[in-house]
């Protein structure tokens, strides 16, 4: 695998926006590629805000930001990405529109660039199923707010070359960040941790032990976390939880990754935490 030149990325959520802001961010050319203009719209107002904060904090002055700004591409068409060296999936975590992008993917750019794709808890070997070219597909799992965040999870299929393997590692340093290798089991490290104790807090929550306020702030001062895992959850977005506790439930068959019922009932009810202005919280 050659240098990467040119990075591509698919889906412009907040996920998407924000690893196309850290390609922007690290000097490399980006395409962020969307259904919608209005996605588009949105992530490049997401990306200008992110950059606000950190010209506030004095990490990056106007003139950084506008060179930046200046190496973010935006587009509908999905063909656009051809010419890039890496592209990175960050659709919704659904594994039918995973494996129908890595599909046309596989087709649409050269054979010696990277597919990767930012799942949380999908498996990577079975993405790359889908292509043709199945030894060029690895997992990176970025985390939120990606800006900020310094892990990526770099995780392997069955088949992913070893020379795809450190050339993504490489991709993940030259973005200033840190490469953890991860099995490809569902979960992988973090989230096969974490998710599991923020679905028991959604018990608790649901079993009236304490009230949501109160779960959180027993943790941050108990546990000595920066932020209590309902209002984590509320930042993740509660359909990514679940779809994630539905993934382990499924592959492990343990009671232990069960989702709670109180988690199901607000995702069914459209409450998904700070992208809908309400989960567990209620959000201007």
């Amino acid at each position: 695998m050659g240098d990467v030149r040119l990075a591509g990325v698919v889906g412009a959520g907040v996920m998407g926006s924000g690893i196309a802001q850290a390609f922007a961010v690290a000097g490399l050319p980006v395409i962020l590629t969307s259904r919608s203009d209005e996605g588009l719209q949105r992530a490049m107002t997401i990306i200008s805000g992110s950059m606000d904060r950190l010209i506030k904090k004095e990490k990056m002055t106007e003139a950084e930001k506008a060179e930046a700004l200046a190496r973010i591409s935006t587009t509908r068409d999905l063909s656009s990405v051809a010419g890039c060296d890496i592209v990175i999936e960050a659709v919704s975590e659904d594994e039918p529109l995973k494996v129908e992008y890595f599909r046309q993917l596989d087709v649409l750019v050269g054979v010696e660039a990277i597919l990767a794709s930012n799942t949380s808890s999908l498996s990577i070997t079975q993405l790359a199923a889908a292509t043709r070219h199945t030894q060029r597909v690895i997992g990176l799992h970025f985390f939120n707010p990606v800006p900020m965040m310094d892990l990526v999870e770099v995780v392997r299929g069955v088949r992913t070359d070893d020379s795809v393997a450190a050339a993504a590692e490489n991709v993940v340093l030259r973005l200033g960040k840190v490469p953890v290798r991860a099995a490809n089991r569902p979960g992988f490290v973090v989230n096969r941790l974490l998710c599991p104790m923020i679905n028991e807090a959604v018990f608790a929550l649901g079993e009236g032990l304490a009230s949501a306020a109160e779960i959180d702030e027993a943790m941050r001062l108990g546990a000595n976390h920066p932020i209590g895992p309902l209002a984590l959850c509320d930042l993740i977005g509660l359909d990514v939880q679940l779809a994630i506790m539905k993934r382990l439930f499924e592959r492990f068959g343990e009671a232990k990754y069960r989702p709670a019922p109180l988690l199901l009932e607000l995702v069914e009810a459209g409450y998904l935490g700070r992208k809908t202005g309400r989960g567990f919280f209620v959000y201007d």
